[in-house]
């Protein structure tokens, strides 16, 4: 069954290798990013060759995640296309690298915004056709930073991360009585294939980030190599973006709640494994044990 496919942030990585995925299978897939007629031009014009080259249905679509008039703009338009979405896939990010005290409150307040907040802006845009529907499949795109081990000098990125993922645990049960499936997809540190490292920000406060070096000097160029030595040769970003196409292509109601891709093994599965096991315990002692699945409409 074809699908009508909606990505965040995919410009590049997880995100462009996602939405060329999903098109390969069949779906129609739009792939949003910022100032397509800018900065990203470049990949629109990738995009478009690809879908060519292949076959695909693959579709550049301006959505910023920052903007709620961007992004509800990018929602009326593949509904005034098509009449539906079926899959939203919440993969923009962006990551920043230093010692979490030389970050400012703005600074992490932006990280928040990009990470956690533009997921309810394109939820509150999309989320409302889904209900309607009475089906749909909402994939989250987290880290394994949430649960797993977290070297030092990424804290605000990981607890961005955290938020989201937080985030999604609640809109799982929030969301199931209306036959609208989760999908938590984990992530390890992929430390090629991606631009999370290559484009991540930095602290604003030089002065306390040059106090830091004088106790932690090269911590971060050390914390990059040892990522790099854990990942087993042939780990590829690739795996995230053909498991979420998998996700993707399960019957209704046959999804995954969460799935682990993480070849480096941080330690976030056996965490996560828990933690989702108590999750589903405490529902059902509270009688809300239906929560734990959907059920979808009839086609």
């Amino acid at each position: 069954m074809s699908r009508i496919v909606v990505i965040t942030g995919a410009s590049s990585g997880f995100g462009a290798l996602t939405a060329r995925a999903l098109a390969d299978a069949g779906n129609t897939v739009y792939a949003g990013m910022r100032e397509t007629a800018g900065r990203n031009a470049p990949q629109v014009r990738a995009a478009a060759d690809y879908a060519e080259e292949h076959g695909a249905d693959l579709r550049s679509i301006e959505l910023d995640v920052n903007s709620d008039d961007s992004v509800d703009s990018a929602v009326e338009q593949i509904i005034g296309e098509h009449g539906r979405i079926d899959v939203v896939i919440h993969n923009a990010g962006h990551m920043v690298t230093g010692p979490a005290e030389a970050f400012t409150p703005e600074q992490l307040a932006q990280l928040y915004d990009i990470n956690v907040l533009s997921t309810q802006r394109v939820n509150r845009a999309v989320l409302p056709h889904l209900r309607r529907a009475g089906r749909g499949l909402v994939v989250w795109v987290s880290s394994s930073s949430v649960k797993g081990g977290t070297p030092p000098y990424l804290a605000p990125y990981f607890a961005a991360k955290a938020a989201m993922d937080s985030l999604a645990v609640s809109y799982a049960g929030e969301l199931a009585r209306w036959g609208v499936e989760t999908s938590i997809v984990v992530p390890g540190s992929f430390t090629s294939g991606t631009n999370h490292f290559a484009h991540s920000g930095h602290p604003a406060d030089g002065a306390v980030e040059a106090e830091y070096e004088t106790r932690y000097p090269g911590l971060l160029r050390q914390v990059s190599q040892k990522l790099a030595a854990l990942a087993p040769e042939g780990a590829q970003a690739s795996l995230v973006s053909d498991e979420i196409a998998r996700i993707v292509a399960l019957p209704d109601g046959e999804r995954p709640y969460r799935v682990h891709i993480d070849p480096a093994n941080d330690g976030s599965e056996e965490v996560s494994r828990v933690a989702d096991r108590i999750r589903r315990e405490f529902l059902t002692r509270i009688g809300l044990d239906d929560l734990l699945t959907t059920h979808p409409a009839d086609a």
